[in-house]
């Protein structure tokens, strides 16, 4: 026993070691998420305040729960809130729908046996999720506008008399938004499945070949199955972020036309804050949102652990 002890001393030593470095390593990116993450929730505190910039919050009124009162008392506030949570859920849903697309994109892409025509499609696809919002609604004016390269060439030959109103019009917007989301993801969200595809028993592949199953087969059989544990965690992740659509796209494309369609639940705090000068308002709101979001999380969480015996937090 002496000599087991002296033997896995130094192990047990080096172990501490290292474990102590490792935590060292993630200590600054701890403190860089309590300061983006966890710091500014003390802004909360202004939806319980008449805020008024520039004055100090001091000198502010106290209102309490005023705020949050409003948004279920005032029959115009609640109106734009119902609209805003339609488009809300509405392009949430659409995006949870769509959500198997990278994957089968990712299936298909691994297929391609031609390596330097798959790395071109891959790169090709990947790029346009490093392009700002503002840049791709650049694209799409350029593209869209009324005077635009599609308008010109249709009017030039001839198919239409008048332009036609891609981007000034509230037609479809779900859809529009849904289209531009998709075209600026689909890379990169398939990068993770790729990585799993890696890690498929390549044995299973020659197995299959042996019995007889043809590449369609391979997919369906071993591929596909292999990909759903890393989908449906993807999937929980989407639906405890369901209220979080995100800002920056509906509010490079929003305008006087589609405002109605296009105003999701963070663009809509946006608007309030900034253009409508309620400060307090839009923080009440967010705080909510916040709240929601948390609850969404743990009940995929406990379904997730109900369901596939693990959970995801």
């Amino acid at each position: 026993m002496l000599k087991i002890n002296k033997a896995t001393k130094p192990q047990k030593m080096k172990l501490g070691r290292t474990d102590k470095n490792l935590t060292l390593l993630i200590v600054p990116f701890i403190i860089l998420c309590f300061l983006f993450s966890y710091f500014p929730l003390h802004g909360w505190i202004y939806a319980f305040y008449d805020y008024k910039p520039p004055l100090p919050l001091s000198k502010c009124e106290f209102v309490g729960l005023q705020w949050f009162e409003m948004l279920f008392h005032n029959k115009t506030q609640v109106a734009q809130m119902v609209q805003v949570m339609k488009n809300t859920f509405a392009m949430s849903l659409l995006g949870i729908a769509t959500s198997i697309l990278p994957l089968l994109f990712a299936i298909f892409l691994n297929e391609i046996k031609c390596k330097w025509f798959r790395n071109i499609v891959q790169t090709l696809t990947t790029l346009p999720n490093f392009i700002s919002w503002v840049l791709v609604y650049s694209v799409a004016f350029a593209l869209f506008s009324n005077t635009g390269m599609v308008n010109t060439v249709l009017q030039n030959l001839g198919i239409i008399t008048e332009p036609l109103k891609f981007l000034d019009s509230d037609s479809h917007t779900w859809l529009t938004m849904l289209l531009w989301n998709t075209w600026k993801g689909l890379g990169w969200g398939a990068i993770m499945y790729l990585a799993s595809i890696t890690g498929i028993d390549q044995s299973l592949y020659e197995a299959a070949k042996v019995d007889g199953a043809n590449r369609f087969k391979l997919m369906r059989h071993i591929t596909f199955p292999a990909l759903l544990p890393t989908y449906f965690v993807l999937l929980m992740l989407s639906i405890a972020n369901f209220l979080n659509n995100g800002m920056d796209q509906y509010f490079v494309f929003q305008n006087a036309f589609n405002r109605e369609h296009i105003q999701v639940l963070d663009l809509y705090v946006y608007n309030i804050g900034m253009t409508g000068s309620s400060l307090s308002l839009a923080t009440a709101i967010s705080m909510l949102k916040s709240l929601v979001s948390v609850t969404l999380l743990f009940i995929v969480n406990f379904v997730s652990k109900k369901t596939r015996g693990e959970s995801i937090i």
